[in-house]
């Protein structure tokens, strides 16, 4: 049975330094836009060099490229972060969009119809404060 070739150290670093040398791919492949005109990129993971993970990143629409204002559907958001593998659809863009303009649209119905709510109280805690609950359960306002 023949041995593997035993590994160098010195072969190790020389063949390191040779492939730091090449050059690396900065330009992405295009995955999409949406409809806020942003546009989507993607680096796919390489093993073999060590990449595990993908590079994803997108270029804000508009002319003025630092006065981003973090519009991006919530769609392209989880794709960017890794959460999910595949970039969303235009069909799922279109229906989301749909359905989040039908909600704007009855939230406007609602408020003209005089569905009004209490003001809530400010606070330190992140749970809203409203006069016509308890606070602590068990206990009436009086």
């Amino acid at each position: 049975m023949a041995q593997p070739p035993a590994r160098s150290i010195w072969s190790m670093i020389i063949k390191n330094f040779i492939n730091s040398l090449k050059p690396r791919r900065f330009s992405g492949d295009l995955k999409g836009t949406d409809y806020f005109g942003n546009t989507y990129y993607e680096i796919p993971a390489n093993p073999s060099i060590g990449k595990r993970k993908p590079s994803r990143w997108f270029v804000p629409a508009g002319p003025d490229k630092e006065d981003f204002q973090q519009e991006m559907p919530a769609e392209w958001e989880s794709w960017l972060r890794g959460r999910r593998e595949n970039p969303p659809s235009e069909e799922e863009l279109m229906k989301n969009l749909a359905i989040m303009q039908m909600k704007k649209k009855n939230a406007i119905a609602v408020d003209a119809k005089g569905g009004q709510m209490t003001p809530m109280e400010k606070g330190m805690e992140t749970f809203p404060k409203r006069p016509e609950y308890e606070i602590v359960p068990g206990t009436k306002k009086g």
